[in-house]
């Protein structure tokens, strides 16, 4: 579905003057590819190059070098960029920047009515996205009456109802409180396993990478670590050398390892860890 090789981007920051200061390398040599149906996380502190990557997966940006494939077609080929767009869905950070209409249904349905999809049909994609995000009781009210997490929704159902194969999600939850990421959270991954939508899922909160297929991290621009969720976050000393945390309860148990208690690496949540600790208990006490 996406393969990237040897990808490379740069930012020249210019003087005043327009005079090129500084060449910025915001990505180097980034090889990454994804099957269809794939859950990823991609994870990094600011300026460690997510969000650039994602862009260039919606062909928002194109590479210095090397190249970005979606699903067969080039980004750089100017011919291929709509089908691309439809086929990659972006939602970003703040759903106030992506919402635009003034009742929820309408902000659905204009996605749809741009790519000339005939009005009946926009409809029955309108209410199918909605219901999808859980958000169909709500098709008739005005975003500005809606929380943070269900306005996030609405943005995704706006990108449902054009139908693509690949959601890219930029840091979605990072304006929203824990009630609100829980629900965006939610519908991400039920666009992943009830719909088989791939889901790029681009965050800084380790606890939401913890449901990904496979998670890559990124520093300085680079992917330094990759594998299953449980591979890389039993990784704990090299997390916190990138300057990033790990799931509160992985943590945890990584303590209570060093601590003499013999547990398995990589535990992901709390039942995890009760049910390591009840099997450790019970071997005590033999």
């Amino acid at each position: 579905m996406i393969l990237a090789k040897k990808l490379s981007h740069n930012f020249n920051k210019r003087d005043d003057d327009g005079n090129v200061v500084e060449v910025i390398h915001a990505l180097k040599d980034v090889d990454l590819e994804v099957r269809a149906g794939e859950f990823i996380a991609v994870l990094g502190h600011n300026g460690s190059g997510k969000s650039t990557l994602a862009k260039h997966i919606n062909a928002l940006l194109f590479p210095s070098d090397g190249e970005v494939v979606i699903d067969g077609m080039d980004t750089r080929d100017a011919a291929s960029l709509w089908k691309i767009r439809q086929e990659a869905g972006m939602v970003f950070q703040n759903p106030d920047n992506q919402i635009i209409g003034q009742v929820v249904e309408e902000d659905v349905g204009f996605g749809p009515e741009n790519m000339g999809v005939p009005t009946p049909e926009i409809w029955e994609r309108v209410e199918e996205s909605l219901r999808i995000v859980g958000m169909l009781e709500h098709r008739k009210k005005s975003p500005n009456h809606l929380s943070g997490g269900q306005k996030q929704r609405v943005s995704i159902a706006g990108v449902i109802a054009m139908h693509p194969r690949c959601i890219i999600m930029d840091e979605p939850t990072a304006m929203l409180d824990p009630g609100g990421r829980k629900e965006v959270i939610r519908a991400a991954r039920a666009l992943n396993q009830v719909e088989g939508i791939t889901i790029i899922l681009i965050t800084h909160y380790m606890d939401e990478a913890i449901y990904a297929d496979r998670v890559f991290v990124m520093d300085g621009g680079e992917v330094r670590m990759s594998g299953t969720p449980r591979e890389v976050f039993s990784r704990v000393k090299e997390m916190k050398a990138l300057h990033l945390d790990v799931p509160q309860v992985t943590l945890l148990a990584d303590e209570l390892k060093k601590r003499g208690l013999s547990l398995p690496d990589g535990i992901l949540t709390d039942q995890e860890l009760a049910a390591a600790l009840g099997l450790e208990a019970g071997a005590g006490k033999a």
